[in-house]
């Protein structure tokens, strides 16, 4: 699986005062497309020793979402990781075709257990990747 899609409708909770979708529920947003993708990949093992870390977001609105309006998040990976971190790109779409926000994310790699930073192995980076 290389690209995965979710999607959101805007609700009366994330609107702000300016009538549109908060920026800091586009970042919700994009952290749940993530851990949904994650959750659709990963084995239950995986899942519970594992754990992913945002370490850097980087995010362009382009247009505005209000409530009601439904948009679809598409994630991908487009390169392997660099040891622990990856980069998940991330777009949102809304009805009209228009890209809404886009935006590419770090992800690091954690030991649930014990906190500590992880290389992503191959195999589980595999399913992520851009083919």
């Amino acid at each position: 699986m290389s690209r995965f899609t979710l999607s959101i409708t805007a609700t009366a909770d994330d609107i702000d005062e300016l009538g549109h979708v908060n920026n800091a529920v586009w970042v919700r947003w994009i952290q749940d497309i993530a851990v949904a993708h994650w959750a659709a990949v990963a084995s239950e093992a995986d899942q519970a020793a594992l754990v992913w870390v945002v370490t850097r977001h980087a995010i362009d609105y382009r247009g505005n979402v209000a409530a009601g309006e439904t948009v679809t998040g598409e994630t991908w990976v487009p390169e392997p990781p660099k040891g622990a971190r990856f980069d998940r790109h991330v777009r949102f779409t809304g009805a009209d075709g228009r890209v809404k926000v886009e935006a590419v994310t770090t992800w690091a790699l954690l030991d649930r257990a014990t906190g500590r930073l992880l290389r992503v192995r191959p195999e589980l980076a595999a399913p992520f990747l851009a083919r």
